[in-house]
């Protein structure tokens, strides 16, 4: 028990984290399944609540995609209903603003350079970020078109 309470104290982590850990440190399954259901029970534990803070913290802190963050809480063993659940709370608009001023921070470090060289690093920015071919083509065009008067 103490080797899972000592591995959520420095951030939340997923049940198949906790379930990872306790096996990698040689504990029985049945055990591993007693101290993940005690950790249940207590609310110290709860897949749910770490996807909703590993998003949101992904989004503030990193400014990743819904589609990265999906994958990422996937490799933490969070449950595809759950997922689904917390990535349908970032709405387009939302993923277009954070990709807008990413692309938008970039253009003006690059806008001195050649055209393709500043589509080039604006894409792959986004694409490392996990945004769509799409929604790059469509931020670049308009960070290019003449400004309205």
């Amino acid at each position: 028990m103490s080797a899972a309470l000592y591995s959520l104290a420095p951030r939340a982590r997923s049940r198949a984290e906790i379930d990872a850990l306790l096996r990698k440190r040689d504990f029985e399954a049945d055990i591993c399944e007693a101290v993940l259901d005690s950790l249940e029970l207590q609310g110290l534990l709860n897949d749910l609540e770490f996807a909703h803070l590993w998003r949101e913290s992904r989004q503030r802190q990193k400014k990743l995609s819904r589609r990265t963050i999906a994958s990422e809480l996937r490799t933490k063993g969070v449950a595809q209903d759950i997922i689904d659940e917390v990535t349908t709370t970032i709405d387009d608009d939302a993923e277009y603003r954070i990709a807008f001023q990413l692309a938008e921070k970039k253009y003006r470090s690059c806008s001195h350079l050649e055209r393709d060289v500043i589509y080039r690093r604006i894409s792959g920015l986004l694409a490392r970020k996990g945004f769509s071919h799409g929604l790059t083509a469509r931020i670049i065009a308009e960070l290019e078109a003449p400004p309205e008067q």
